[in-house]
């Protein structure tokens, strides 16, 4: 796969052009060295605070690695309304796609091939077709596009 870097979409190598942009194969493209990565941040049972200092270490992480797309599993909560861990990573993932440290954020109940956010993120990164929380509108995990 080649990420293009016009429009920052995701291509097959065998394609001469970017199909979203129309940029040249042999220019301004670069090849994918990794594109997904998934981040379970309530392995272990952390509080809010440890939870929180590894998502900024996951992210920073997964930047130098050059992934593209990060799935996080932050969990639901045991109380059925959503847990401390996971409204306190939607705030910090709000405020740095608010900084552009992200550039996009995608919870687990619209990761679904037929609501609109769900299908741009396909069309921009195909392989996340075969994702196992795709359409299943799983209220404990975001994903981050990078």
């Amino acid at each position: 796969m080649i990420i293009c870097e016009v429009c920052g979409n995701e291509f097959d190598r065998t394609m001469a052009n970017c199909p979203f942009c129309g940029t040249s194969g042999s220019s301004g493209v670069r090849t994918v060295a990794a594109l997904h990565r998934v981040v379970n941040l309530e392995r272990g049972l952390p509080t809010v605070a440890q939870a929180l200092a590894r998502l900024e270490t996951e992210l920073e992480t997964a930047r130098r690695q050059k992934y593209r797309v990060l799935t996080l599993i932050h969990g639901y909560g045991s109380s059925g309304k959503g847990g401390a861990i996971k409204d306190a990573v939607h705030r910090q993932l709000e405020f740095f796609k608010s900084q552009g440290r992200i550039n996009e954020l995608v919870a687990g109940e619209d990761f679904s091939s037929r609501s609109g956010i769900g299908r741009q993120l396909l069309r921009r990164f195909p392989t996340l077709a075969t994702h196992s929380d795709l359409n299943r509108s799983n209220p404990g995990v975001t994903l981050v596009v990078l």
